[in-house]
């Protein structure tokens, strides 16, 4: 019977990397925690360190360039706006 492989979230490997980060425990004893190879987590941990730096590196660049356009929003809902008071007119004239 074939063994399925196993995915992690990267929530998980974080949490992994963290434990291990802390030295409170041995690889090993972290290892019959997590039930993963002692290998596994230090390949995680050195991956969390190199990355490290990251996080706040790109993080002003991110939250710059994703957020929404005001203008275009802005936009929008006066368009949308005279549609529906068109709409309710139109409404009017029909039923009534």
């Amino acid at each position: 019977m074939k063994k399925t492989r196993r995915k992690f979230s990267a929530t998980f490997k974080a949490k992994v990397a963290i434990e291990s980060i802390k030295e409170r425990c041995s690889l090993a004893e972290l290892s019959k925690k997590f039930e993963i190879h002692p290998n596994q987590i230090s390949k995680w941990k050195q991956e969390f360190l190199d990355n490290a730096s990251s996080v706040f590196d790109n993080n002003t660049e991110v939250t710059e360039e994703s957020g929404p356009d005001a203008d275009k929003l802005y936009a929008k809902i006066g368009e949308l706006q005279l549609e529906n008071d068109f709409l309710k007119k139109s409404l009017k004239k029909v039923s009534g």
